[in-house]
């Protein structure tokens, strides 16, 4: 029996981008409506009921955000997808606020909008009621597209396209991210886009190394080289040869283990421990640190020589509060697969709950954005409220409301505890010595680390812990 084919309608004031996704749509064997206005489309959800909205955000006679609302009340469940060259957190949030179930900016990839659509149609067909609030399909961790993994934020685009750039050589590669911002995604994509793509991935943590096992587990041991050592037992450059070894965490190496490492990169030639024979080795190198290397080396605390040999190309994840237009991708992803995990058919967020995971400061980044939406849909019913969202750092942008503020007249704090008056006064005073700092030093955070006598690490919590915005390393 032959499938019905499946109807969009494409809302947009400009005929030509109208044209254009009709095009798209029907050359993908989907019918097309068109509507130039918001009054037009929802007499076309009344007559003609759509399987899927796409809707421009700015239109002559209406917002998008009016249609949004008056298309789900005609038709409960409609999934709309919004579109527009407005490009904002703010607008964003309307939109979820609204009910859309994913937000895309002008210019978008073709391919990434027919991705989206297949994925909400084909959701909709297993679904039994009301179609769920959606995002873009679900991928694992194995895909090819960086973007379908991370989001579609013009940062992860270009993030993308330095990603496929680089796979492209044989340059050593050094990857900057804060914990939790995907620098093993970063990694796997690098591999899969190289020509050793059909070769192993090899994945050492080097902060989960013991000093005195790391050469035998990088460079591998012979039998009765130790104690312990009752077989021939391969390192993890020999598990990797044809293909690519990623270090992450490499800061974490001892100074010992880095003249090592440094050595082998040099002559690409290993030798296990307890043997006397050298072993070739053909890998790409791949390593991660959640810190700036070139600090560490003006510490003194990793090997210059080895920073140059590793950093032929850095690549830099951002941090999730910098592209916070991914969130709501992400987080609709989170619990589409936790959805899966445990058997539920949570539906998607509150725009309560989805203004404060826009608003949070993320300093976990991805990886705890991850655990909040696993617990949130674990917690819901239906729909994720905003008293299923545990926060436990409290952490938001400076926009959004917190409690309230301790007042200028000092007769008046007696109604605060002296804790809280001590905490916010110091907290306060330290945000102004910080910002302080880096104005001073024009921004450069490792500078305003040595002027405050601060470790660089403890530099970076301050700046993330009072969200003060600042472009530079």
């Amino acid at each position: 029996m032959t499938e019905p084919v499946q109807d969009i309608l494409i809302v947009d004031d400009e005929p030509a981008i109208c044209n254009l996704l009709a095009r798209l749509i029907r050359k993908d064997g989907l019918r097309a409506q068109v509507a130039h206005s918001g009054l037009s489309a929802l007499e076309a959800i009344r007559n003609s009921p759509p399987d899927m909205l796409l809707l421009d955000y700015r239109l002559p006679d209406m917002t998008g955000q009016d249609v949004l609302r008056e298309a789900r009340l005609i038709l409960p469940g409609l999934p709309v997808v919004v579109i527009t060259a407005y490009a904002s957190v703010q607008t964003a949030v309307d939109s979820m606020r609204a009910g859309a179930v994913d937000y895309l900016a002008k210019p978008f990839d073709h391919t990434k909008l027919l991705s989206i659509i297949h994925s909400i149609l084909a959701e909709k067909d297993i679904s039994s009621g009301p179609l769920s609030v959606h995002q873009t399909e679900a991928v694992d961790e194995g895909s090819s597209n960086l973007e379908e993994c991370m989001g579609n934020s013009q940062r992860i685009q270009a993030l993308a396209q330095s990603v496929k750039r680089v796979a492209a050589s044989s340059f050593n590669v050094l990857i900057m991210g804060e914990t939790g911002t995907g620098k093993e995604l970063v990694s796997q994509a690098v591999h899969r886009f190289s020509s050793r793509k059909k070769g192993p991935f090899v994945p050492v943590d080097c902060g989960a190394l013991p000093e005195q096992l790391v050469e035998s587990e990088l460079f591998g041991h012979e039998k009765g080289a130790f104690t312990s050592a009752a077989s021939r037992k391969l390192g993890k450059f020999e598990l990797a040869n044809g293909g690519t070894l990623f270090l992450d965490e490499i800061s974490n190496l001892s100074w010992a283990a880095q003249g090592k490492l440094l050595r082998t990169i040099q002559e690409r030639v290993i030798y296990r421990v307890g043997g006397t024979e050298p072993i070739r080795v053909n890998v790409a190198l791949i390593a991660a640190c959640n810190l700036d290397l070139a600090f560490a080396v003006e510490r003194g605390e990793f090997r210059s020589d080895l920073f140059f040999r590793l950093n032929e190309f850095t690549l830099r994840v951002p941090a999730l509060r910098d592209r916070r237009e991914d969130i709501s991708y992400l987080a609709h992803r989170f619990m589409r697969e936790t959805n899966l995990e445990l058997g539920k058919a949570v539906e998607g967020f509150s725009a309560e709950a989805m203004e404060l995971l826009f608003r949070h400061s993320w300093p976990g980044n991805v990886r705890q954005l991850r655990n909040v939406v696993r617990q949130a849909t674990l917690m819901a019913d239906r729909w994720i409220e905003l008293q299923n969202l545990t926060l436990n750092d409290q952490s938001v942008t400076r926009d959004l409301p917190m409690m309230k503020p301790i007042p200028e007249n000092n007769e008046d704090w007696l109604e605060f505890p002296l804790k809280e008056v001590v905490r916010r006064e110091v907290a306060q005073l330290e945000r102004k010595i910080v910002m302080a700092a880096l104005r001073q030093t024009g921004g450069n955070k490792f500078k305003a680390a040595q002027l405050l006598s601060i470790d660089y690490k403890t530099l970076l919590n301050k700046v993330k812990e009072y969200s003060i915005e600042c472009g530079y390393n």
